[in-house]
């Protein structure tokens, strides 16, 4: 998609610095980060949402999100991280293009993504 920043940025046609990459994933630093650490797991191809998403590149999409997770965690002494993914824009979805959301976490952190 021409006009996706998601795909510009998988292209290169946008320099990120990215945390971790495999063959069809990449992650990176969120650009508005409401909590130190913030990270997207982005798909190199263009899919819209997760129902859009092959299948079959679930182990991919796994071996991403734990070593980005991982790698936040210790660079930034989480003790847990969330992952979330919004579907749709009624779910709060802005970029139409596959991504997840990890969010490293600590005790006391104030956040409180169920309320």
């Amino acid at each position: 998609m021409e006009d996706c920043i998601f795909c510009k940025m998988s292209s290169g046609e946008i320099p990120v610095k990215k945390i971790y990459e495999n063959s069809n994933f990449f992650s990176i630093p969120d650009i508005n980060q409401e909590i130190k650490g913030h990270a997207l797991v982005i798909c190199k191809k263009h899919f819209e949402n997760t129902l859009n998403l092959p299948n079959i590149l679930g182990a991919e999409l796994l071996d991403c999100t734990k070593n980005t997770a991982l790698k936040l965690m210790k660079e930034y002494h989480a003790e847990g991280f969330n992952i979330l993914n919004n579907n749709f824009k009624i779910a709060g979805q802005i970029v139409n293009h596959f991504h997840l959301h990890i969010l490293p976490r600590k005790k006391d952190d104030g956040v409180n993504l169920l309320s």
